[in-house]
């Protein structure tokens, strides 16, 4: 089967996978375009052949290559099924694609059979001649790999249908998953570039720069500055040269944003980074990407060597005049470089650390000249800005926060992964409309939103609007968009312990209050959870909190006491049971531990004698056991291997 015209245009010979500038014209402008009637023709099979009728025999198996799904084994299943298809004669009439992330990691490997939208989770070697024999072959779906919603029992044939997706508003992420991100061509026959060619064939750069200003975007990185404002100051910036930087490192702990958008979606980063170059008047770019991401960075280099070929990237770009040069630059994961001048100083080569603003970047940025700097999710939504209008996008979301967010959505949930909504849904639509709700039935204690730096926000907060400027007065913050569940096991005092200790051993230590007041905090924290804690500790506590909120010298410093005070706001009860009965109620700390064995419950089986490793269970076969606390040291196995839950928390 030819899924793809040889050609796509027969005054070249380019192909779809490497198209010609013609053709990317013909995308934005339409069938009338072109006086070449044959032109028209090959656009519009293209077309049929990207949107394929319900009743076509031409099939697509996509076959996720993400990270997460990669990790699971997902590799192994394209030769395989490329080998069962020739099996069965369906070698030229079902093309095998793989594609970026789609977002639902925990039940990867993830496969797509389109145009009838099947969406199978969990995918095996093994599977994949059942998938061709009954899908492919006999026309019927193979249940047991279907999506079954663990609150209803039902099963979701197509991905559409299933929870963690039909809420989404999937913007930034609509490619992911659905394209070969390694193929120029399938970007652009789902508008990819157009962005570019209508700025520069119909637009002034100062024109650029208000369109996004009346969207409202604001970065997405964790301020939420205003896009077009920090655009117009770089262009208004005095200077022969400028630079477009993009940040993608992403450094908080479980957020895989902009690796999951980079990997499964990089030219439409490379496009918001073409027309922000073209708007502010920069000629060359640098992307800041986690040497950790190494297939993020594979695909960036591919999408860029395309772009170069197809004349998107280099000099008089789509014969406008207008030069951009783009480069990777990898980081060696310091946290501290996600902030603005710490980036900047690293890619100069010199040590991720912070300087002084003002002068802020749009001033005196990469190498002293006047520089743009957003993230990987920012550049991601302005292609869609210029395609659709600055009316359409500002019409998302609420009155101050436009637009769409991404979060990766982890701990004690049902569904995992990464979602996309719109501003303005609350955390309750995300943690039990999209995530399904509580692992195991338990009871939502909280929500740390915003990465290590974040807030931690209580139950009588699931109704909160999540916008940027709702959650700062709740004492969370947007930040990049981690998103962290917690069930009523989670000790609140060590979840503050837990990310203060992250940031602390990530201060460059530069300044003195991060230097040395994450460090005393911490020594705190440290004394609370071990149960050595005073009550004065709990204003001293604060007090530090708030100084190194207001004196540190960048955003790490001064972000990082967020979970210190949102725990104090909204569960000092927590604080209190620590210091004052030297208990834990979540049962967590350890120092606060005792076990003990409910003799009622307790059947004398043994296997708590057998599994503890200090010897302090005793006991007779059949008969009560006992634990003896001088000789616990509190690791947990005899809970772990009880079957009668006799083992008890005092």
């Amino acid at each position: 089967m030819n899924r793809l015209i040889d050609k796509c245009c027969d005054k070249c010979r380019h192909t779809l996978q490497n198209p010609c500038q013609d053709f990317i014209k013909c995308r934005k402008e339409g069938p009338i375009c072109h006086e070449d009637e044959s032109c028209r023709e090959k656009r519009q099979n293209l077309l049929n052949a990207v949107h394929l009728p319900e009743d076509s025999d031409n099939r697509q198996i996509l076959i996720c290559a993400g990270t997460g799904c990669a990790s699971s084994g997902s590799g192994a299943l394209v030769s395989t099924l490329n080998e069962e298809l020739k099996k069965n004669g369906l070698a030229d009439k079902v093309e095998v694609k793989i594609t970026g992330c789609h977002g639902f990691c925990e039940q990867g490997p993830l496969m797509i059979i389109e145009p009838h939208k099947t969406f199978y989770t969990r995918v095996q070697e093994d599977d994949i001649a059942e998938i061709v024999e009954s899908d492919l072959v006999g026309g019927e779906v193979v249940e047991r790999l279907l999506y079954k919603d663990p609150t209803t029992g039902q099963d979701a044939k197509t991905y559409e249908t299933v929870p963690f997706y039909a809420k989404q508003k999937r913007l930034v992420l609509s490619n992911c998953g659905h394209i070969n991100p390694e193929v120029i061509g399938d970007y652009i026959t789902n508008d990819g570039y157009v962005a570019l060619h209508k700025v520069l064939a119909e637009m002034k750069p100062e024109e650029v720069v208000e369109e996004v200003k009346k969207a409202g975007l604001r970065g997405r990185g964790g301020a939420g500055f205003p896009t077009g404002v920090k655009w117009g100051f770089v262009r208004q910036a005095e200077g022969d040269k400028k630079y477009v930087v993009c940040n993608a490192d992403e450094g908080d702990p479980g957020a895989f944003m902009d690796r999951s958008v980079l990997e499964g979606d990089p030219h439409a980063v490379l496009e918001g980074m073409l027309v922000c170059g073209y708007a502010v008047g920069a000629d060359e770019g640098y992307i800041y990407v986690r040497a950790e991401y190494p297939l993020a960075i594979k695909r960036l280099q591919i999408a860029i060597a395309q772009a170069e070929e197809c004349g998107l990237l280099g000099d008089n770009i789509l014969g406008s005049g207008f030069n951009f040069r783009l480069k990777i630059k990898a980081g060696a994961g310091a946290f501290v470089c996600g902030e603005e001048t710490a980036l900047l100083t690293s890619i100069e080569g010199n040590r991720g650390m912070p300087r002084v603003r003002p002068p802020f970047p749009a001033n005196k940025g990469l190498w002293d000249k006047p520089t743009n700097l957003n993230n990987v999710e920012t550049y991601g939504n302005v292609p869609h800005i210029i395609r659709n209008g600055s009316q359409w996008y500002a019409s998302l979301g609420t009155e101050k926060s436009k637009g769409t967010k991404i979060f990766a959505l982890t701990g004690k949930v049902n569904n995992t992964g990464l979602v996309e909504v719109p501003m303005g849904i609350t955390m309750r639509e995300i943690i039990f409309g999209l995530g399904g709700g509580i692992q195991g039935g338990k009871k939502f204690k909280a929500v740390q939103i915003g990465g290590p730096s974040g807030g931690c926000l209580p139950e009588e907060q699931l109704d909160l609007s999540v916008d940027y400027d709702s959650l700062t007065a709740a004492g969370a913050m947007m930040g990049s968009g981690g998103l962290v569940v917690m069930d009523e096991t989670t000790c609140m005092v060590d979840v503050a312990r837990f990310f203060l200790t992250f940031t602390q051993s990530e201060s460059c230590g530069k300044c003195t209050p991060c230097r040395e007041g994450t460090t005393r905090m911490l020594e705190i924290l440290t004394r609370i959870c071990d149960g050595e804690g005073k009550i004065e500790d709990i204003d001293q506590l604060e007090r530090l909190a708030r100084v190194v909120k207001n004196t540190a010298l960048c955003g790490l410093g001064q972000t990082c006491p967020n979970p210190i005070l949102s725990t104090l706001r909204y569960f000092k009860d927590e604080y209190l049971a620590h210091i004052q009965d030297k208990r834990c109620p979540a049962g967590n700390c350890t120092a606060l531990l005792s076990y003990v064995i409910n003799e009622e419950k307790c059947k004398g089986c043994g296997k708590c004698a057998k599994s503890c490793p200090a010897g302090a269970i005793t006991g007779e076969k059949k008969q009560p056991h006992k634990i003896d606390p001088s000789l616990c040291i509190k690791c947990g196995s005899c809970v772990t291997n009880c079957k009668f839950d006799a083992i008890e928390t005092v």
